[in-house]
């Protein structure tokens, strides 16, 4: 998608369609946007009175369209509802553009004008409406050999700058990165809605060689072997019951500045497993239709670590990715196993289905060892966090209040909406184990506590933030920019938090 950014006011239309997002309450001529009340000047009065016949209250996510028949250089109006001001942000402006990308695919137009409101400053403004478009265009068809419903394809956007406002270096950058973030987000959606026969562990890892390759990132990949010399018998063990071999990835960034580059680095870990059948403790054929989704964190890893190259922050990144299927089998491991950590602690196997939390151990415990300044990791991790949260809202656990409260302000402003959970020490009783340190399953309440408690113990002192993404990781619906399917959900929290702290270590 090629995008060109000049000032509304003197702007020369081109395309099919003028999109305006409108603020609820604005729809009268005094009161609506310049943009509007020109496109309402030349259609004769027709565009706000039909809007206002027709039911348009430029509430969030309402979209109305209107046929100009030759009266502008355009062939469709389409008005976009950005809600009441009070509660704007750059999410509803995200939102909205989605919105727009979705219904210029219905009208099968290729090229559209944006006009860019002046609520917020114009080049966060921008990267949300260049993130959206790209977001909202998204959709995974590669398996449908039927191309009949197919919308069309955006090619070309103008975004129209507000009044006499014209383009700038800052402006310029703002654009690249909301594509940039945009491209790393739809990547991460195609690697969860690919089948878990396409995405396996050795297919994730040639990814990663991928990512690595065009973003002037190191990579190392290892695997049965590795994690064996490496003494991840948690990982181990949930990776045995399956034919496909495990693989154990570290993709790194590095300034090339050599005082940045000698800071202590960023970890981010990605749960990865490919297909998540329960183990022995098989889940149902309903819960487990989805579980192709359930390397999402690495896939949101992968995702931020690719845009490292256009941020450039002033300290290394490392990315740690421990891939794996957990399957049924005569060599899977069961429940009553004891497994032995690369910690050394040891755990017992209550229920085979908790295995996310047993790789994410070791591969914690291991990224630990480069002595990072923080550490996030990115899990589908329990069902009990949906029941909490819903769809919508990613749950953060951590150690270190300060790093807490940055991740969800960087998840805030990202439009990745984000609520912390408390992780209590009281809840360790329900994974203290007869025979070993801990078990890996505890009782059913509190569950997605349970779950943070457990990781805890295998990243020390090192400020730590857990975000557990089983509810935003699929979209049960197409909205916005959202479309049914995998959301790529973290991957903007990720770079945004990424690009605060590298502003914060500039200064």
């Amino acid at each position: 998608m090629r995008f060109t950014t000049m000032p509304g006011k003197a702007a020369e239309l081109s395309g099919e369609l003028l999109v305006i997002p409108v603020f609820e309450g604005a729809l009268a001529h005094d009161g609506a946007p310049s943009m509007l009340r020109a496109a309402d000047e030349a259609l004769g009065g027709l565009l706000l009175s039909s809007a206002a016949r027709e039911g348009f209250r430029a509430k969030l996510d309402q979209a109305w369209t209107f046929h100009t028949h030759g009266k502008l250089p355009v062939r469709q109006v389409l008005l976009l509802g950005l809600g009441v001001p009070a509660k704007f942000n750059l999410e509803a402006l995200r939102f909205a553009a989605g919105r727009a990308a979705k219904e210029a695919g219905r009208a099968r137009a290729a090229a559209i004008a944006f006009a860019v409101p002046p609520a917020t400053a114009i080049d966060e403004s921008c990267k949300a409406v260049v993130e959206g478009l790209m977001l909202g265009t998204y959709r995974f068809d590669r398996y449908r050999t039927s191309q009949e419903e197919n919308p069309g394809r955006l090619e070309t956007v103008q975004l129209l700058l507000p009044g006499d406002r014209r383009p700038s270096l800052s402006l310029k950058r703002a654009v690249e990165l909301g594509q940039k973030i945009a491209e790393a987000t739809n990547a991460a959606r195609n690697l969860v809605n690919e089948p878990a026969a396409v995405v396996t562990p050795a297919r994730l890892a040639e990814e990663a060689r991928r990512t690595a390759e065009a973003s002037g990132l190191k990579i190392s990949v290892g695997g049965r072997k590795q994690i064996e010399k490496l003494k991840m018998g948690m990982f181990l063990g949930v990776a045995q019951g399956s034919a496909e071999k495990p693989k154990l990835i570290r993709i790194s960034y590095a300034p090339k500045n050599p005082r940045h580059a000698a800071r202590a680095p960023l970890a981010l870990v990605g749960k990865a497993i490919t297909f998540d059948s329960g183990g022995l403790s098989l889940k149902t054929a309903e819960g487990m239709l989805d579980m192709k989704t359930d390397m999402a964190g690495a896939a949101a890893v992968l995702g931020a670590m690719s845009v490292l190259a256009e941020i450039r922050p002033p300290f290394p990144v490392h990315g740690f990715i421990g891939a794996c299927e957990n399957m049924p089998s005569g060599t899977a491991y069961r429940p009553g196993d004891i497994l032995v950590s690369r910690l050394g602690k040891t755990v017992e196997v209550t229920n085979t289905d908790a295995e996310g939390r047993l790789v994410l151990g070791d591969v914690l415990a291991w990224a630990n060892e480069l002595k990072p300044a923080a550490i996030i990791d990115l899990a589908t991790l329990t069902a009990a966090c949906v029941i909490a949260l819903g769809h919508h809202i990613v749950g953060a656990f951590g150690n270190n209040q300060p790093l807490i409260r940055s991740v969800l302000d960087a998840a805030e402003h990202a439009g990745e909406e984000a609520w912390q959970l408390p992780i209590s020490d009281m809840q360790k009783d329900a994974l203290k184990s007869e025979v070993a340190d801990l078990k890996n399953s505890g009782e059913r309440w509190g569950a997605a506590i349970n779950a943070a408690v457990f990781l805890r113990e295998f990243v020390g002192d090192t400020p730590w933030v857990h975000l557990d993404i089983a509810g935003p990781s699929s979209s049960q619906q197409e909205r916005g920019y959202l479309a049914k399917g995998a959301t790529g959900v973290g991957v903007r929290t990720l770079v945004e938090f990424i690009r605060r702290r590298g502003t914060a270590q500039r200064q």
